[in-house]
């Protein structure tokens, strides 16, 4: 299966809960996935989101 990535970079002032609340509505309305977490030590975190790459074409439209 193909993906794609996207990388975010929260910063330090960003709260667990916070992060959890934007990371749960870009997987509800975006398909994403969390397939990373990375967290530094000055606090700040990088996150990898992936979702899967689709050629679906829409219905009615010929190529």
């Amino acid at each position: 299966m193909d993906y794609e990535y996207v990388p975010l970079r929260l910063p330090s002032n960003v709260d667990r809960m916070t992060a959890n609340a934007q990371l749960t509505i870009q997987a509800e309305y975006g398909g994403w996935e969390l397939a990373r977490v990375r967290l530094y030590p000055d606090g700040t975190r990088q996150v990898v989101l992936r979702r899967r790459v689709t050629n679906a074409t829409l219905p009615g439209l010929s190529t």
